[in-house]
């Protein structure tokens, strides 16, 4: 059997098992409640946080809510995506949906480092992904290359299987623990959301006067993040030659 037959038979394995249908319709679910509260927000004309402007993502946010009714596009988008994961017709159409703008979201993120969605995002990519995988039999249609013949000749009538799939939960937490434990050693700084909550990661920097220049300059003179890095590496710097003359 080729590798790509196998993958199918594991693909229909995990299709006509009860959890893993109980887990798609948790997915959906979940995805759907992360849009529409914000969506709604959006639609309503309302600041989506309170950030101060200084913070970067705070800084961007304050500038998409100004932006007319490009920031309610957003959240007819948002909104319109979550219903459409919740209704089961549609499942496809809304994965398809959501998938950049949560990707866009998650990007987003990790650029200006913001700890608001730096794991949550990358979590509801994966959660995202996963609804694509799930329903590959029905967006098979549109790849460039033929499925394995496998695939056509299940028979819908196929006895539900019960028993609980161990190895696909087990990787997928293994997936979720390995993927915070990189996102929350990612970064040696972060601007975090105010002043008084960025310096305190500074008790733990090797260079905690480096650390402060950093979120003054985010907080109280309000420069970018890069210049702020800049700095921050230049204070390290600066640090080191005077331990290595």
């Amino acid at each position: 059997m080729t590798i790509s037959n196998k993958i199918a038979c594991l693909y229909i394995d995990l299709k006509f098992n009860r959890w893993m249908r109980y887990f798609s319709v948790f997915t959906r679910v979940a995805l759907a409640a992360g849009f529409l509260p914000s969506g709604y927000v959006k639609i309503a004309g309302e600041r989506f946080t309170s950030l101060p402007n200084n913070q970067p993502m705070g800084h961007y946010l304050e500038a998409l809510f100004h932006t007319g009714y490009y920031y309610t596009f957003i959240g007819i988008a948002q909104m319109t995506a979550a219903v459409l994961l919740l209704i089961p017709r549609t499942v496809v159409l809304g994965a398809l949906l959501y998938f950049p703008i949560i990707l866009n979201i998650c990007i987003l993120s990790f650029s200006v480092r913001f700890e608001g969605s730096l794991i949550s995002s990358p979590l509801m990519v994966l959660a995202n992904l996963f609804l694509l995988c799930w329903n590959y039999d029905k967006l098979r249609f549109v790849f460039p290359f033929s499925p394995p013949a496998i695939i056509e000749k299940v028979e819908r009538d196929r006895p539900v299987s019960n028993k609980f799939p161990i190895g696909f939960f087990t990787g997928a937490l293994t997936t979720v623990i390995v993927l915070v434990a990189i996102i929350t050693n990612a970064y040696e700084v972060m601007p975090r959301n105010s002043l008084s909550d960025c310096k305190l990661q500074c008790s733990k920097s090797l260079n905690p006067g480096a650390c402060q220049i950093f979120c003054e300059s985010i907080h109280l003179k309000g420069q970018p993040l890069n210049t702020s890095l800049d700095k921050y590496e230049k204070a390290l710097q600066k640090g080191r030659n005077k331990l290595n003359p």
